[in-house]
């Protein structure tokens, strides 16, 4: 694996780390667009513990790196999905930030 790899996949697990760390901690800048989305509240675990997953996932990647592929085509769908709810919530200003979180992913896959 590269140097280049190795950052891009330890950025992309911190930013998926972060997100989901953000959810549980209910932080105001996470929780309130959800809810303004309409995202049920009885999600947000499940979303926050995705994300962790995903994170985790990657690298858990440096070892054993199908985990790691697995892992980044998850986070990819993830965001994609949060992009299209944003999408769906007509919140148009909002729609780069899921695309900003799901880049080092994609970044992850383009890399191994």
């Amino acid at each position: 694996m590269s140097t280049t790899a190795i950052v891009v996949t330890a950025v992309a697990a911190f930013m998926a780390g972060f997100s989901g760390a953000s959810i549980f901690f209910r932080a105001k800048f996470v929780v309130e667009p959800l809810a303004e989305y309409g995202v049920p509240r009885s999600w947000w675990n499940l979303l926050g513990a995705a994300k962790l997953a995903g994170a985790v996932g990657l690298l858990v990647g440096y070892a054993v790196p199908a985990i790691g592929i697995a892992a980044a085509i998850g986070l990819v769908l993830y965001f994609a999905g949060a992009a299209i709810t944003v999408i769906r919530a007509r919140a148009y200003g909002h729609v780069p930030f899921p695309l900003l979180y799901m880049a080092p992913a994609v970044a992850v896959l383009a890399l191994v």
